[in-house]
């Protein structure tokens, strides 16, 4: 790592119990979202992001909205997505949405950018599944033009054609832009091609499997000529005053969302034996600050990171268990992973 690790924090939004055991209304968590986000900003976190989903059992299906919210509040975390679903929208629009958001924010904007591991987002806005590929691939190549090229000339098969076109509000500070990456080469090799940080998205098993993928990224940067950009990892996780209460109040919702998730996929439903295996060897965070920051140092140094942002939110936790990680994620376990990495 030739630079400080940043330290993030990611969530979609999981529609969570109020104190009654009763799903909340998503309009509330929304709410709570944004309260956690500006507790993470007092904290001295790094990031916040949130993922575009559309399902029922996640809350956000507008991040740019609910973070332009969160800037209102804030002075100096950062704020993106996680992920934007580029292949499902308008790349233009996504621009728009973010050099506002950038502009609002006073260059705080971030966006990770992505294919999305749920699919209704292409029906909803009536793209095909079968143009899966093309539509990314062409959407990322106009995206990245429009935040590097003032006046743009543009032609491919999803899209109307541009040309000459100016797209407002210009960028005035730069746009932190990131390809949030699920493991296949073809994958890494793109983001080198387009010039643009790769996020790795380790949700399961051991994070050092992933160090090829970082090998590769690294001599395709050096066989094409272009500069390394700062890598990072989204895995998920949880912090609580020690590693048995944390353990013990993630499982069941950390359950309940693998098998809602697993049911629709042809999964068998998790045994607790899988829980405690991730949590030991593999890419869940989850246990003291101590513990966790250990696990996020020991991943940062074994892939080179920039960036580690963990997902602090998995399945119908409550507010206050997300509030509670939040906080020991920023004052106890951000400068125990600097102190370590140091």
């Amino acid at each position: 790592m030739t630079q400080t690790l940043e330290l993030g924090l990611d969530t979609f939004g999981d529609v969570t119990q109020g104190p009654d055991g009763t799903l909340l209304p998503q309009d509330q968590v929304l709410r709570d979202v944004v309260d956690q986000a500006v507790l993470a900003d007092q904290t001295g976190i790094d990031f916040i992001g949130l993922g575009e989903h559309h399902r029922s059992d996640f809350a956000i299906s507008s991040p740019e909205v609910v973070l332009a919210a969160i800037a209102a509040r804030t002075s100096r975390i950062h704020l993106g997505s996680a992920v934007t679903v580029l292949s499902s929208d308008d790349p233009v629009r996504v621009f728009q949405r973010f050099s506002t958001l950038n502009a609002l924010s006073n260059g705080r904007a971030e966006v990770i950018l992505g294919r999305g591991s749920f699919t209704e987002s292409f029906p909803l806005f009536g793209f095909a599944l079968d143009d899966y590929e093309k539509l990314f691939e062409e959407k990322l190549d106009l995206f990245m033009k429009l935040t590097r090229e003032t006046q743009l000339t543009w032609d491919g098969e999803t899209r109307a054609a541009l040309k000459g076109q100016r797209v407002y509000p210009v960028l005035s500070q730069p746009l932190g832009v990131w390809v949030g990456v699920g493991g296949s080469p073809e994958s890494v090799v793109r983001c080198v091609v387009q010039d643009v940080s790769m996020m790795l998205a380790i949700i399961g098993g051991d994070p050092r499997r992933f160090r090829p993928h970082v090998d590769l990224y690294l001599r395709a940067c050096a066989q094409i000529g272009n500069p390394a950009r700062p890598l990072g990892v989204h895995s998920p996780g949880h912090v609580a005053d020690t590693d048995e209460a944390a353990r013990e109040q993630l499982w069941p919702h950390y359950k309940k969302l693998h098998d809602r998730i697993g049911g629709e996929r042809g999964w068998s439903p998790m045994a607790k034996s899988q829980f405690e295996a991730e949590v030991t060897q593999g890419s869940l965070y989850v246990g003291s600050p101590e513990t966790v920051a250990q696990k996020i140092a020991a991943t940062a140094k074994v892939l080179g990171l920039a960036r580690f942002d963990m997902k602090y939110s998995s399945g119908p936790m409550p507010h206050a268990q997300l509030m509670r990680s939040v906080e020991l994620y920023g004052t106890r376990v951000i400068p125990r992973v600097r102190e370590l990495l140091a």
